[in-house]
């Protein structure tokens, strides 16, 4: 059996239960070690079997995978479904006969709104939030560009982009983003060494590079980050809901 499951953003204590109680049965686990902080490995059994995937192709992942006899943990970083990578390997798998199952994680973008003391969603301000990243070496479907989906002016987490804020900040504002547009960098969302940098869309590139910071980060844009907001109708007193009557 194939467990799929998500370590969470860093900090140990914030993969879930049962991803720490499969990491603890697991015969063999095979865990991203460019960015899964290795503390998690050490609840694993005396004779586990652990590989570090940074070093493997998909081709002896899956190796690794058809010659295990027994409970494999696949343990990616935050949650599985963002950015993952796990559908090429699941597709495998119902081609082979070969059980899975996935177990999701705390994505880094919670991890990063935690640190930042933010609301990605502010009534009055931004109802939405788009996931992307910067087209680099991989490239992104035609109409997905960050220029496009900035016409939005919705919140944008922007991750696997931290080496191209040159590219991230240029886009945003071409395709409609004031230059003012607030805009943070959490590194290593959770860690120890978890840094904030709290900038404009004008100057994150700037901020970034005084800062060293290029990889392993995210990049929130938007005005949810320093914005006036209308208060929510959740708890307003004169807003019924199924819970709740008028006064």
């Amino acid at each position: 059996m194939v467990h799929f499951v998500g370590a969470g953003p860093g900090a140990v204590d914030l993969i879930t239960v049962r991803g720490a109680e499969l990491i603890k049965q697991a015969d063999v686990i095979i865990y991203a070690g460019s960015l899964v902080n290795p503390e998690l490995l050490k609840n694993a059994k005396s004779d586990c079997r652990i590989y570090d995937s940074a070093y493997m192709n998909l081709e002896e992942v899956m190796d690794v995978i058809r010659n295990c006899n027994g409970e494999l943990v696949r343990l990616h970083t935050g949650d599985p479904s963002l950015y993952g990578a796990i559908k090429e390997q699941m597709d495998i798998l119902d081609k082979e006969g070969i059980p899975y199952d996935v177990c999701p994680g705390v994505s880094s973008m919670a991890g990063a709104a935690a640190a930042l003391k933010a609301e990605y969603t502010l009534p009055g301000v931004s109802q939405s939030v788009i996931i992307a990243r910067a087209e680099g070496r991989t490239g992104v479907p035609q109409g997905q560009e960050l220029k496009v989906l900035a016409a939005h002016h919705s919140t944008m987490v922007i991750f696997l982009s931290s080496g191209l804020a040159d590219k991230v900040s240029t886009q945003l504002t071409e395709g409609g983003y004031d230059k003012d547009t607030p805009a943070a960098v959490v590194y290593k969302a959770t860690w120890p060494d978890e840094r904030i940098i709290r900038t404009t869309l004008e100057h994150l590139s700037d901020d970034m590079r005084k800062e060293g910071i290029d990889k392993t980060a995210l990049i929130i844009v938007g005005d949810v980050l320093d914005h006036e907001y209308e208060l929510s109708k959740l708890y307003d007193k004169d807003f019924a809901t199924g819970f709740r009557g008028k006064p």
